[in-house]
Formats: structure tokens, C-alpha cells, sequence
């Protein structure tokens, strides 16, 4: 606890209705207080650290001007919003944030009325306060009641489709609705695009536009306490040139670019726009993710995503690795392949470190493509290059291929183009929680015609499976893995295409069979040891493909055990309801064969460990091993015993 900053001003902050009473100057010493108490809790419990130290200032400021909960104040991906929770009744809970039973590192509308929409995949804030604006002007009925909408947009979220779609359609509604471009040059991966350059190029000019109200003279109708400073502010105002701009042109009355750390100029700009804003407002502030925080500032990703760190030195404290992680398997796997064939590409979309391949792009740049966050986009994309002789992988978390399905569907899977689809953080994946989870990949991939659908049980495996897609020109594949390390197999050299639809044995048993998609397959081989514990001897097989099934392997499972249950890290609909069909179409469950899916449950799973996670989806070995137990009818009999 002596640790920890000392925070006079922050101390009297129970609610955002507290920072009404201070001065500007005292403001300011908020903020310095919240950006020492934000870097205090995230060096203890991990998690996004840059996004936030980026926007203490706009994030004071904007809940010393506008009142929330009734203004809503939507936040774009919300992995910003820790200053945002401590200043919004939460403080006393910070250093529980991404853990079981704590704060979600995300905004999250069970947690808190001061979080009116909930998020973490990027671009929705603008459609959502336009819905929450044309709510307030429909009389909707809000617990809360109805204000002020305000989006806070990161320029890489603009890259999106979608927050163009948004800003086109408030442009032509006109409703009253503000909308913060928080414009770090960063948001996960330095930006890409015409946007990019946009934008950077309004920042290199002069401040030059603003609301046509302000520029005749912001002092009149600032609010009493807050006329400090006012001299300043309207020198800045009037001082704004009139111009034209691509956000005008989508119908917005533009204000900036403004310095985003500076509350001289947030504070007074903020009450110019509550006090005289009509129709739609984009307000242009420039920031630094990371500021304030040298450790954070001097990395490549200024911070965006830590474990936990020591504060004076910003060292992190990680867990030596056992085994090596997933991603980095992959991305090695990826470059072996494409030395030896020119025509493999890499595509990702604004998540080159996530995905590994800022490592494919270091050997291979001309053709490592990131294109922002734009899955849509990408998964398209990839399907022209296909279409035009190259063999492209699409590297995207499970999570965030969810945005582009449509066009997995209508511009791949129809016309067969042979896109190879890396599906990374398959599966639950911890403190992330519900709102990353990699659960339904499975189920929306391998009900689409054409479609092969694998999942590596091991870091060996994935090796191989990245050279069976390499060699796959026959339609669209997919393979997933989950996030972090592997389990310590022996790796070899270079993957060897595996025979597609072909599962493989693991032990041969009696009476039951295991056949695990994916990497259960450690859980599920725990749970068989423990079992011959108790006499018991199942059968374990690796499925490797959930579409096309190995129909030879599971028809023989099924004829030669009493019982068969299948185990996955997905929701209901995937690979065990594949399978489930498939022995139905045969006439297996006429003969009275027992069959068990373990699947995820039919619930959103908030953040914990992934071991705990999947303690809750009652995956892990002592659930596997009391399923058998219970299907062979051993759990009843303990308990009559």
C-alpha cells in the first residue's frame, strides 16, 4: 500500500458529479492523479496500459462537462476506459480488473450505469450513440434517463467501414450527436491507409476549424466557475480558420485538430460544443498512447497490452515459457513454407504482433499486407489475391473473423477460392473474457459447403497443419489454436501435409472412446490416465478435422465402444454436432450406442484464468474423466456404495 501515489484531489472523487466542484488548475492535478493511480493498478494486475495513459486528459475532461450516466459517453473498444472506471465509482475495485469476479477490462452494462454500451472489438461507438441520440429524441424510456451522445473513436478504429457507415448515416439524420476522434497515431499496430495519411496530414496544419458559435466568442457562454483560462481559449478559437473537410463533407461540423493532453484547450472547447452544438460535432484531439509514462512511450506499442510490470523500471514480470507459444509456432511455420513457394502471402488486419506476423513481414515485406481494421475488407481481399494466382493467409483471432463472415461466405466459400484462414485464440482465452472468446469458429466455418476445418492438438500438429493448407488449392481451409504456449512436444523441421478428413489414433482402448478436436487433447489424455486408475481404459483419438469428418474413424469408434464422447473448445453446433449427424445418418443410434458432446456452454463466460474458465465450461480433465464415469454408469455406483 506505501507503494501506491499519493492522490489528494483523486481521494474526493466518488463519482464523475465531483470534478463539477473543481477549478481548472485543480482538473489539471486530477488528472496527473489518475494517471498515477492508473499506472499503479495496471503494474499490478497487467492489462491495456497505453490506450489509457493516452486519453487521462479527455477523459477528465469529459466527465467534468458532460453528466454521466445521463449523457452517455460511449467508448470505442472501451480497452482505454480504466481512468474512465476509476473516476465512475470503481476505484475501490481497479486492481481486480481482467480477474475472476472482477472488473472487465472492457466497458460492460451489468457492471455499471457509466458504461451505457459495452465493447472491445473496435468500431461501433458512432453507431451506438446515434442510436442512443435518436433514442433521447424518440422519448425512449432509459433508466438512466436521456442527454448528451458522445462517441470516443481511436483514428485506427476509423479504418473501419463501419464508423463511415455510422458518421454517413448521422450526417443525413442531423441529429445532435459528438463524436471524439482520439487520434494517437497508434492503435494497436502503427496505423495504415489513406486515412492514416488523412489524418496526419491534418495534424501537421495549423489548428483551422471550428463551431461557427464559438469563433464568435467562447467567453460569453462559458459557465461562471470556468471563465480561467478564457482568455486563452478564445484567442485559440478565433484564431481557427474556416475550411472544408472529408468529415463536413459527411455532414459533421468539424472542430481541431486540438492537443488532447492540454485542458486548456479540451476543457473549453468540450463547453463550447455542449453549450451551442447542432447536428452532428467531430471534435479532432491529438494524443499520445502512453503519455506520461516513459516505459510505455519508448515501446513499439506504447504500451498497449502488459503483464505485470515494476513501475520504476517498467520491467514486466513474465512467467519463463515452458513451451513455445502458439503464435510464434505459427508464424515460424508460415515463413518455412513461404521461402519455398513465392506465391504465399500473409494478411492481417491491424494485429500484426498478435497474429506473428510482424515476423513474417520482417523476412517477407512485399507480401505481408496489414490492412487495418477491416476484416471485411481482408477476408475479400484475400480472395482476390486467390482469385489471382497467389496463396494468401488470412491471420485473424477467432474472435475478430466473427466481422467478416459475410464475406467468408459470399466471396469465398461460393466461388471455392482456396483462402487459408490462421485462426488464432481459438478457444476461451482468459482475461479478455467473454468478449474475445474463440467460441464459435467451428460452427459458422464448417457448415459452409467446400469448407475444410481443422484444429491443432499440439504445437506439432500446427506445424503440419500449416503445410496442409499451403498445399490445399482445392476451396477454402481453415485451421485454429488457441492462444499461449504449447505443451512441449518434439517439433519437426517443416510441417508434412496431412491427408485431408484423416484423424489419427492416440491409445487404443475398451468400452469407451475419446475423440477430441483440438487441444483438449492433453485434458482429454489426462482424463484416460486417471480413468486406468479405476480400470478403466478408453480409447483416445485425435478428430484433426471437424469438416471433412473422418468418417472411416468414427464409425469404427462407434461400432467398437459402448460409449463416445467427443470434446471441443467450441459452442454447440461444431464439430460434435458434425459428428452427432453424421452417426444419425448411419443408423449408429438404432443400435444404442452412448453419445456425449462436451461443448462450450450455452453461456458468455466472463474473465478468469483460461484453466478457470474452462473449469466453468466443465472442459477440463476431472470433467472429461467424471463424464465417462457417469456415461459408464462408475459415478452412480460410488455414490449408491
Amino acid at each position: 500500500m506505501s507503494d501506491r501515489p499519493l492522490t489528494p484531489l483523486l481521494d474526493r472523487v466518488a463519482s464523475p458529479a465531483d470534478l463539477k466542484a473543481f477549478s481548472d488548475m485543480e482538473l489539471r492535478q486530477v488528472a496527473d492523479e489518475l494517471r498515477a493511480e492508473t499506472i499503479s493498478a495496471v503494474s499490478e494486475t497487467g492489462g491495456h496500459l497505453g490506450a489509457g495513459l493516452g486519453v487521462i486528459e479527455l477523459t477528465v475532461a469529459l466527465h467534468s462537462v458532460f453528466d454521466a450516466p445521463r449523457d452517455k459517453i460511449v467508448w470505442d473498444v472501451s480497452h482505454q476506459t480504466y481512468p474512465h472506471k476509476i473516476l465512475t465509482g470503481r476505484r475501490d475495485r481497479i486492481r481486480t480488473l481482467r480477474q475472476a469476479g472482477g472488473l472487465s477490462g472492457f466497458t460492460k452494462r451489468s457492471e455499471s450505469p457509466y458504461d451505457p454500451f459495452g465493447a472491445a472489438h473496435s468500431s461501433t461507438s458512432i453507431s451506438a450513440a446515434l442510436g442512443f441520440a435518436t433514442a433521447r429524441d424518440l422519448g425512449g424510456d432509459c433508466d438512466t434517463g436521456h442527454g448528451d451522445a458522445i462517441a470516443v473513436i481511436g483514428d485506427g478504429a476509423m479504418s473501419a467501414g463501419m464508423a463511415y457507415e455510422a458518421m454517413n448515416n448521422a450526417g443525413h439524420m442531423g441529429k445532435r450527436l459528438i463524436v471524439i476522434l482520439n487520434d494517437n497515431e497508434m492503435s494497436i499496430a502503427p496505423p495504415t491507409g489513406a486515412m492514416s495519411t488523412y489524418l496526419s496530414r491534418l495534424y501537421t496544419e495549423a489548428p483551422f476549424h471550428t463551431l461557427k458559435d464559438a469563433a464568435k466568442g467562447a467567453v460569453s457562454f462559458l459557465p461562471e466557475p470556468f471563465r480561467e483560462g478564457a482568455k486563452r481559449a478564445k484567442d485559440m478559437i478565433k484564431g481557427m480558420a474556416m475550411g472544408g473537410t472529408l468529415f463536413e463533407e459527411l455532414g459533421f461540423t468539424y472542430l481541431g485538430p486540438i492537443d488532447g493532453h492540454d485542458m486548456t484547450q479540451l476543457l473549453p472547447v468540450l463547453r463550447a460544443v455542449k453549450a451551442r452544438a447542432h447536428g452532428p460535432v467531430l471534435i479532432h484531439a491529438l494524443t499520445r498512447k502512453g503519455k506520461g509514462y516513459q516505459p510505455a512511450e519508448e515501446r513499439p506499442d506504447r504500451g498497449h497490452a502488459t503483464a505485470k510490470f515494476d513501475i520504476r523500471s517498467g520491467e514486466q514480470k513474465k512467467t519463463p515459457p515452458n513451451a513455445p507459444a502458439y503464435t510464434k509456432v505459427f508464424a515460424g511455420a508460415l515463413i518455412t513454407e513461404a521461402e519455398a513457394d513465392h506465391r504465399i502471402c500473409a494478411v492481417t488486419a491491424a494485429m500484426p504482433d498478435g497474429t506473428g506476423l510482424d515476423k513474417f513481414g520482417e523476412r517477407f515485406p512485399s507480401r505481408t499486407f496489414d490492412v487495418g481494421i477491416a476484416e471485411q475488407h481482408a477476408v475479400t481481399f484475400c480472395a482476390g489475391l486467390a482469385a489471382g494466382g497467389m496463396k494468401p493467409f488470412a491471420a485473424l483471432y477467432s474472435t475478430f473473423l466473427q466481422r467478416g463472415y459475410d464475406q467468408v461466405v459470399h466471396d469465398v466459400a461460393i466461388q471455392r477460392l482456396p483462402v487459408r484462414f490462421a485462426i488464432d485464440r481459438a478457444g476461451l482465452v482468459g482475461a479478455d473474457g467473454a468478449t474475445h472468446a474463440g467460441s464459435y469458429d467451428v460452427a459458422y466455418l464448417a457448415n459452409l459447403p467446400g469448407f475444410t476445418v481443422m484444429a491443432a492438438a499440439d504445437e506439432a500438429e500446427l506445424v503440419h497443419m500449416v503445410a496442409t493448407a499451403a498445399a490445399h488449392d482445392e476451396g477454402p481451409i481453415a485451421f485454429r489454436y488457441p492462444r499461449g504456449e504449447g505443451t512441449g512436444v518434439e517439433m519437426p523441421e517443416r510441417g508434412t501435409p496431412l491427408e485431408i478428413g484423416r484423424g489419427r489414433m492416440i491409445r487404443e482402448g475398451s468400452g469407451v472412446a475419446l475423440l477430441s478436436f483440438g487441444t483438449r487433447l492433453q485434458e482429454v489424455t489426462e482424463a484416460a490416465d486417471a480413468l486406468e486408475a479405476r480400470g478403466i481404459r478408453p480409447t483416445v483419438a485425435d478428430a484433426r478435422f471437424a469438416k471433412p469428418l473422418d468418417r472411416d474413424l468414427i464409425l469404427r469408434l462407434a461400432r467398437n465402444h459402448e460409449a463416445l464422447i467427443t470434446v471441443e473448445e467450441g459452442a454447440v453446433g461444431g464439430f460434435g454436432s458434425h459428428v452427432a449427424q453424421l452417426l444419425a445418418e448411419e443408423g449408429v443410434f438404432d443400435s444404442g450406442l452412448k453419445f456425449r458432446s462436451m461443448v462450450l456452454p450455452d453461456i458468455f463466460i466472463d474473465q478468469a484464468s483460461p484453466r478457470d474458465m474452462y473449469a466453468v465450461a466443465k472442459l477440463n480433465a476431472e470433467d472429461i474423466e467424471a463424464k465417462v464415469l457417469s456415461v459408464m454408469g462408475v459415478a452412480q455406483m460410488d455414490r449408491r456404495a
